[in-house]
């Protein structure tokens, strides 16, 4: 048995002993007034029922006092009862007996008493964090509030919707009202037991929970529902040696070993678990690892976190988890219902109150955010935290030199490695050592990602040479933890995408044949297991970043070294190697494609798959690169994705860049967009990655607040398949939902796009008026549309545009309605429109269309009179 659980045994046998003593010490008198007394004594409001105690012995009572109080507050409150019952001499007696046996600090505080205890505790120890191992700091002085949002519903609702879509609800900054709104009730009035605060490497999770806790502890929070919480870092438990108990873990964050851990346990409702860092935990567990469900059983970190996790240990505590966007998806799998949360970065208003925060000196602080505010790419990026205080880290240096930033950043990589070059230009005639120490330093980054390590031993920095270095003082936090005899000191990176980033810059250090690389060259990150691409997909965009001809020559300038040519050669032919994600059959049935299953669950990794290759290839902002990567994959197939402004504008970058000949389809994605509350700040969706922010905040933050067109999600891409070096020739839009606003960029796309040659719109739902402007844009003298595929739910609507598409358009020469439902006036329509002097469709394909007669007598007239146009029909 651990530690804990066999203190409170010894602890509870003791209690019951000395309860036994007390009430056989009683006449029948006292007795009967003890039990009376004792039905009036409620503990937070709850007392043994009359008919529980009317007939008990002192046996009974001492099993009734432990099963309802606990063991050691069932002593406290006998002591109170006995006086109460005029039994003040056996009062005393249990009292010393109390003191002797089981010690000062049980005999005085209950649980009720020790929740105070605790309170100001959690409120010492977290009154401070630390600012990226530099000073110390309040708080509640640097805590600068965020946007959260709550987390999408269904993907059905979503993607296909309702006729009528709902408002979805705005973000809110993350202020005491946001936290208590975490734990709301449903409609039903059924609250969460677990929420799941998800966001980016670097937007403020773990902040945001330590607040959370530092608010509960100050009883700002869940006051009256929550009696004990406790922050769970889920990586250091996860890497700590030996076996522990649910038990143990508690009683290492109270004040003392005295700590009640029972009794409190025995009131899970209680308790609320933040478990921090959710995504560490191994995607695929092995059977040896099945969840804990005994709070006193020592085992593995990995063990107890799976088992709260799945709401088998505990199964009505609470838990607030946090983690990267990345691994929600498969963490979904192991909650019991999970209600899900975004954290989504600083305000516009928020990043200038950082700034403010961050500068002590007001007037440097108002000069640093004004010259970042002038650089729109820069100032979009600072709505990360931690990249704003890399930012304002490297401002402040050159500020201090009387320098500027000198130049533009456009990627999170750029301002990253800003970072390093700052750091490596102080370090002036130290700059060789400090090289030294930062390649050292990058290969141990490397080792513990490809190692699932996060946490380094005090003797393996000693053994690298980095103890006391610069760079150890700048990118290591040093950590204390309770061994069984001693300290156990370790260190991790101050933020965890710094060892991802540098991780990603070993594999450009790495001199040309270097010999015993940790983890092998650059191939074996890039061919990672599957399960392992959600942990390394920042790592993976991070090198990609790294590897543009500008970055390139950076490394090259600061480190006064080669980047070998066979890491950007062999990332090339990587993604050339890659193909394309598997997609549903067009015109599948909506329920096969939405069938939540197991399968459904395994083809998940390879559809986010499809889209993190995208960012990748966003993150280099090298044109030729992105269009030789994409030469090898003739299609970009995207399914069953909500898109955020981020994904659509990495997406439009990728299209930008295409090679003539590329095709892209987007199947049963999301294309709506959350309505803004307020007009200024209309872009804070924050949902994918730190990598896909740019030029898309700063095209929203120029526009003016007058009344104007709306702007739909889609734009960006829209704008860039008119680029003229676009090469998209293809785009099929597949059971999408495709709001009016949608429609009309894509139509002042249609009208101008230089490559453009087919387009399909299959089982989409649109309005009337949105088939309206697509056909206006079709129509257009200058539309380079060939091909045409329609597949839509009902013709009726859509076949009166059609038919001037038909009549104006010089372009089409195909067009495809096989599957459709084409009623006797559709047909004749068409006909009247295939007989028009300025048609010039050259193909009409009505496969697996269900014809009348009348109507196949139509169209063998139009195919008569028209001998070079192709009809497509089984019965013509």
């Amino acid at each position: 048995m651990d530690v804990a659980g066999a203190s409170c045994s010894s602890s509870e046998a003791l209690a019951r002993e000395l309860l036994l003593a007390a009430l056989e010490d009683l006449s029948q008198e006292q007795l009967k007034r003890f039990r009376h007394k004792l039905r009036d004594a409620p503990l937070e409001g709850r007392s043994i029922p009359w008919g529980r105690l009317e007939n008990s012995d002192p046996v009974d009572l001492v099993d009734k006092l432990t099963q309802f109080y606990g063991s050691e507050p069932a002593v406290d409150v006998t002591r109170k009862i006995l006086k109460k019952a005029d039994a003040r001499d056996v009062a005393m007696r249990l009292k010393e007996q109390q003191l002797q046996r089981l010690g000062p600090s049980s005999a005085v505080l209950s649980v009720s008493e020790y929740k105070k205890k605790y309170r100001e505790h959690v409120l010492l120890q977290h009154a401070k964090v630390k600012e990226r191992n530099a000073r110390s700091v309040k708080i509640n002085k640097r805590f600068t509030k965020l946007l959260i949002a709550p987390g999408s519903g269904a993907v059905e609702d979503e993607l296909l919707g309702r006729s009528e879509e709902p408002e979805p609800e705005r973000a809110r900054r993350s202020d005491t009202h946001t936290f208590n709104r975490l734990f709301r009730g449903d409609d039903q009035g059924l609250r969460p037991l677990t929420v799941v605060l998800q966001g980016p490497a670097g937007i403020g999770k773990t902040m945001a929970a330590k607040k959370i806790l530092y608010d509960w502890a100050s009883g700002k929070l869940y006051h009256g529902q929550v009696d004990f919480a406790f922050f769970m870092p889920c990586g250091e438990l996860l890497e700590r040696p030996g076996t522990r108990s649910l038990a143990d873990l508690i009683l290492d964050q109270c004040p003392d070993r005295k700590a009640p851990v029972r009794q409190m346990l025995a009131h899970p409702q209680r308790l609320l678990f933040i478990l921090d860092g959710a995504d560490e935990l191994p995607a695929v567990v092995a059977p040896e690892a099945a969840p804990c469900t005994d709070p006193f059983e020592a085992t593995s970190g990995l063990r107890v976190l799976s088992g709260l996790l799945s709401q088998e240990l505990l199964p009505l505590a609470r838990l607030l988890v946090t983690t990267r966007n990345v691994a929600s998806g498969r963490l979904q799998g192991r909650l019991c219902s999970p209600q899900c949360a975004e954290v989504r970065g600083f305000s516009d208003k928020d990043k200038k109150k950082y700034f403010f925060k961050f500068f002590q000196d007001e007037r440097k602080a108002e000069r640093a955010y004004r010259f970042v505010k002038e650089n729109e790419t820069l100032f979009a990026l600072c709505f990360v935290p931690f990249v704003c205080w890399i930012v304002c880290t490297v401002l402040q240096q050159q500020l201090e030199l009387g320098r500027d930033l000198s130049r533009t950043s456009k990627t999170t990589t750029s301002v990253y490695l800003l970072f390093i070059a700052s750091m490596l230009k102080s370090a002036g005639a130290n700059g060789p050592r400090v090289q030294g120490e930062l390649r050292t330093l990058c290969r141990l980054a490397r080792e513990g990602i490809l190692k699932h390590q996060a946490q380094f031993s005090e003797n393996e920095i000693e053994r690298l040479k980095l103890q006391g270095s610069q760079v150890q003082a700048l990118f290591l936090s040093k950590k204390e933890l309770l061994g069984v005899l001693e300290k156990e000191v370790t260190y991790q990176f101050v933020d965890q995408s710094f060892q991802e980033f540098l991780a990603a810059l070993s594999y450009l250090l790495e001199a040309e044949g270097a010999p015993g690389a940790p983890g092998g060259g650059v191939q074996m990150l890039l061919n990672s297991d599957l399960e392992l691409r959600g942990y390394l997909a920042l790592t993976t965009r991070f090198l990609f970043g790294l590897l543009s001809a500008e970055r390139i020559r950076d490394i090259e300038r600061h480190f006064g070294c080669v980047v070998p040519p066979r890491v950007k050669q062999d990332t090339l032919r990587w993604v050339q190697g890659q193909g394309h994600p598997k997609v549903a059959p067009v015109g599948a049935d909506k329920k096969d494609e939405l069938e939540d299953t197991e399968e459904a669950e395994e083809e998940e990794e390879d559809l986010d798959f499809g889209l993190e290759l995208l960012y990748c290839l966003y993150e280099t902002q090298e044109d030729a690169f992105v269009r030789q990567a994409l030469g090898s994959l003739p299609e970009m197939v995207l399914e069953r994705i909500r898109f955020t402004r981020m994904d659509l504008e990495v997406l439009s970058y990728c299209v930008q860049c295409c090679p003539p000949g590329q095709a892209l389809r987007l199947v049963n994605c999301g294309l709506v967009e959350a309505k803004q509350k307020k007009k200024k700040s209309l872009v804070k969706r924050l949902t994918g990655s730190t990598m896909a922010i740019n030029l898309f905040l700063s095209l929203c933050s120029s526009q003016n607040t007058t009344k104007q067109t709306p702007v739909s999600l889609l734009r960006p891409l829209c704008e860039a398949m008119t680029a003229q070096q676009c090469g998209l020739s293809i785009l099929i839009l597949s059971h999408c939902k495709l709001p009016d606003t949608v429609c009309r960029d894509l139509s002042e796309a249609l009208k101008v796009a230089p490559a453009l040659k087919e387009l399909g719109l299959l089982q989409n739902r649109l309005t009337e008026a949105g088939l309206r402007l697509l056909c206006e844009g079709l129509a257009w003298p200058k539309c380079q549309v060939q091909t045409l595929r329609v597949q839509l739910p009902s013709l009726q609507e859509a076949i009166q545009y059609l038919v001037i598409v038909l009549q104006q358009s010089r372009a089409l020469t195909t067009l495809d309605l096989s599957g459709c439902q084409l009623l006797g006036y559709m047909v004749s329509c068409l006909c009247s429109a295939l007989k028009y002097p300025t048609c010039c469709l050259k193909t009409l394909s009505l496969t697996s269309v269900e014809l009348s007669d009348v109507s196949l007598r139509e169209l063998q007239a139009v195919k008569t009179s028209k001998p070079d146009l192709t009809i497509l029909h089984s019965k013509l």
